[in-house]
């Protein structure tokens, strides 16, 4: 199968790298209003996933039985970076849900951003699994299995009651038969599931209206993750990166996941996107939705700007000299 080249890289007017890649645009009707390449190829979320991982814990009175503040409950979508605010959140996260933090399965880790990372090995402390990009969704799936009575170990396993029910709702919100899903094991440790690119963009358009979705309490579910990513974007990944950007936007709701998998739907204009860059690049993400915005006529142009000074269309050296460009072919 022949894929399209959606980005080129050129250093000093030669084409130096190529980007191919799937777009895929959807309006609220679930039809097709623009496509590159092939939408019925199917792509593992990766993080892209998580609010659709984060919609049993949203089913129950977790948040409220254990007073956390809607910071600690976007944490249970969260890609977090390590920053000093997402360390505060996670700390008192784990203190409120009183669960062990030897329970995690992701691995130990140090904080992702470079400057917390520094500043961590500099204190001389020990890797932690809170520090790890996903352990705010690892502790909702904690503290949802605690709370409906299921065992806490194994809760990684496909064959766990937890894994079962984000399988059902992959399935109902993505509109894809469960014998037609793709399942792997993420880089933490637990199941993450692949779905043909169109109907991934489908499970978001429900993000984007949640009255497409039957059952009241998913909707119900779905309406409050929106509403807390929008609330705090900066602890869904870390402030100067897209998912901050976009959901800063609260027009938006958006998550990207690893290996050039991204996800957003647009409310007012009631469409959403799928996108996956096939080299793995998570680089051109900002250049690359900034361009489809642009092609959707996106009214917010101040969005369109804010992703273009996170990786402009230019290509810097070290001393901020332009060198190159990158081109965005739709």
């Amino acid at each position: 199968m022949t894929y399209p080249i959606i980005a080129e890289e050129y250093r000093g007017g030669k084409l130096e790298n190529t980007h191919q890649g799937l777009v895929c645009v959807l309006n609220d009707r679930k039809e097709v209003v623009f496509e590159k390449g092939n939408s019925d190829h199917h792509v593992f979320y990766r993080s892209a996933m998580k609010p659709l991982q984060a919609i049993p814990i949203f089913t129950t009175n977790v948040i409220e039985k254990y007073y956390l503040n809607n910071k600690e409950a976007a944490l249970f979508t969260a890609s977090q970076r390590g920053e000093q605010y997402h360390q505060d959140a996670l700390e008192s996260l784990i203190k409120k849900l009183k669960i062990s933090e030897e329970l995690l399965v992701c691995n130990q880790s140090y904080p992702l951003n470079e400057q917390p990372k520094q500043k961590y090995i500099w204190e001389h402390k020990p890797q932690r699994k809170l520090l790890h990009n996903c352990a705010g969704k690892h502790l909702g799936f904690l503290a949802y299995a605690r709370e409906r009575g299921f065992g806490l170990d194994r809760y990684e396993e496909m064959e766990h009651p937890l894994q079962q029910e984000i399988l059902h709702h992959v399935a109902d919100l993505s509109e894809t038969s469960i014998s037609q899903i793709n399942t792997a094991i993420d880089g933490c440790g637990v199941p993450v599931h692949g779905v043909p690119l169109k109907n991934m963009a489908i499970s978001f358009l429900k993000f984007m209206a949640p009255e497409l979705i039957e059952d009241m309490q998913t909707a119900n579910a779905v309406k409050k993750i929106g509403k807390v990513m929008n609330e705090h974007p900066e602890i869904v990944a870390s402030h100067n990166f897209i998912c901050t950007v976009l959901l800063d936007d609260h027009n938006i709701i958006a998550k990207g996941g690893a290996q050039g998998v991204y996800c957003l739907a647009l409310k007012k204009e009631r469409i959403s996107i799928a996108l996956k860059v096939l080299s793995g690049s998570e680089l051109i993400w900002p250049v690359l939705v900034a361009e489809i915005l642009k092609k959707l006529n996106y009214s917010n142009k101040a969005t369109i700007d804010r992703l273009l000074q996170l990786r402009s269309k230019n290509i810097e050296n070290d001393n901020g000299k332009i060198i190159g460009e990158t081109k965005i072919l739709l």
